[in-house]
């Protein structure tokens, strides 16, 4: 995986996963994206890093929040921005993932930002993409979320940037989410000593101990006494078949509510992917609360993206 993603002097040549980047990688891209942080500040939000620059959305799932920032950030840095309508394109019309890229990549892009359905598919472009030419995942199946999972660990490190200090808490459909697996390996790599999953058995992967976390089916026992609450939304798109009785029922359980709340640590922070299901895995008052830093998460997401866009092309660090 990493000589995918490195090339052969070890600078960041595509950006897929979390999993298998050094601490130093993921300390390099926060501090850049530290260095990004007051472009969204400035009365000319762009600085000129990629100007002359193509990069494609290729978004073959719906998205609002990741599409929006990605193509926020790309034009931040001054690049050109494509965004392809993959249901209106040729790959509805039968036209192969390769050709298509083929296609593209015959405009002279530059950079493909890919999210799709299918694990493993932005892995798969890469190693077919011209070498001029660089990826990045922004969410693939199952397998990996890398940027959602960059900008919750530079959230964190903005409150608590001790990570050797922390116990975190990931809650909720632990099952299928890509998020869930790249924070787990986002924050075992920075060193967090005790990482949690708190989700309904069903909702939780065989054999989940392996990923070097300990799981718990009770809301309260898994929350208590923690710093940071990661909350998930529950994937109904990639559930087939019941893994819970019912939304009102999961809430019941699992929701995380102010009284549920007070167990964890006073100063606790409370963070969530989107889009949030408020009455469903969280309650609005927490949503909404002095613990939540879920506007924040996506602030950051802009600036992270800054920061993974612009090493990828060589042009920080």
């Amino acid at each position: 995986m990493s000589d995918l993603q490195l090339d052969s002097q070890g600078r960041l040549r595509h950006f897929l996963t979390v999993e298998g980047l050094s601490r130093e990688w993921l300390l390099k891209i926060m501090d850049t994206a530290e260095s990004f942080g007051s472009v969204t500040y400035q009365k000319v939000k762009k600085v000129p890093l990629l100007r002359g620059k193509t990069v494609v959305n290729l978004f073959f799932e719906t998205s609002t929040r990741t599409r929006t920032t990605f193509e926020l950030a790309a034009k931040r840095l001054s690049a050109d921005v494509l965004n392809l309508n993959v249901q209106v394109s040729a790959t509805a019309k039968g036209e192969s993932l390769l050709d298509t890229i083929r296609n593209l990549e015959a405009m002279s892009v530059d950079m493909f930002v890919v999210r799709h359905p299918d694990s493993g598919a932005a892995h798969f472009i890469a190693r077919h993409v011209a070498p001029e030419v660089c990826v990045i995942n922004a969410g693939d199946g199952r397998h990996a979320h890398p940027t959602q999972a960059l900008l919750d660990v530079f959230t964190i490190r903005r409150h608590k940037p001790d990570f050797a200090s922390l116990k975190v808490a990931i809650v909720g459909d632990i099952l299928h989410s890509r998020v869930a697996r790249s924070q787990i390996h986002a924050l075992k790599t920075l060193g967090v000593p005790e990482i949690r999953v708190v989700a309904p058995r069903t909702l939780l992967p065989k054999a989940v101990e392996s990923l070097g976390v300990v799981p718990y089916c009770e809301l309260e026992a898994g929350i208590e006494g923690v710093d940071v609450i990661l909350m998930l939304r529950l994937q109904k798109e990639r559930m087939q078949g019941a893994f819970i009785p019912s939304e009102h029922e999961y809430y019941r359980s699992f929701g995380l509510t102010s009284a549920r709340l007070a167990r964890a640590k006073p100063d606790c922070l409370v963070m969530h992917p989107g889009p949030i299901n408020r009455g469903v895995e969280i309650a609005s008052e927490v949503a909404d609360g002095v613990h939540s830093v879920i506007l924040e998460q996506v602030s950051h997401g802009i600036a992270v993206r800054m920061a993974v866009m612009a090493l990828v092309m060589g042009r920080a660090g």
